[in-house]
């Protein structure tokens, strides 16, 4: 299995099989958590749980519809960075354009303003990869 991140594809290793938690040591994180914090740590902390709550409230002021918009463009880019690759991967392009139309399609009537800037996008995208599709084969 793979992870798309923004530099490249990475693949995912499986699970190891299951073991007896007793006998695993405890993870990185836990062995964090024991050790005390130094002030400067603390202040660190204590500043980012802020800015994550005054996101968080923004986000709540948000129309959802603008939301949905802001990700569905980011889904239309990452489509467009698949077609536009040197080693252009149709299939992954596929699925991001595939999962964009679930998204537009599917709350059709209901993504507000950016409704039909949202389709014109899907049209091109598609359009991009029928073209890039018949040149990589």
């Amino acid at each position: 299995m793979t992870l798309w991140t923004p530099d490249g594809e990475r693949r995912i290793p499986p699970k190891p099989a299951q073991q007896d938690a007793s006998s695993q040591p405890p993870p990185e994180a836990e062995l964090q958590a024991e050790r005390e914090l130094s002030p400067q740590e603390d202040e660190q902390l204590r500043a980012m749980a802020a800015e994550m709550a005054e996101a968080r409230a923004k986000l709540l002021e948000a129309e959802v519809s603008t939301v949905l918009a802001n990700h569905a463009l980011g889904i239309y880019e990452l489509a467009a960075i698949h077609l536009g690759a040197e080693d252009t991967n149709v299939s992954e392009a596929k699925l991001a354009i595939d999962g964009l139309a679930t998204l537009v399609e599917g709350l059709e009537g209901r993504l507000g303003d950016a409704e039909s800037t949202l389709k014109d996008a899907l049209h091109q995208i598609r359009l991009a990869y029928v073209k890039r599709a018949g040149e990589v084969d």
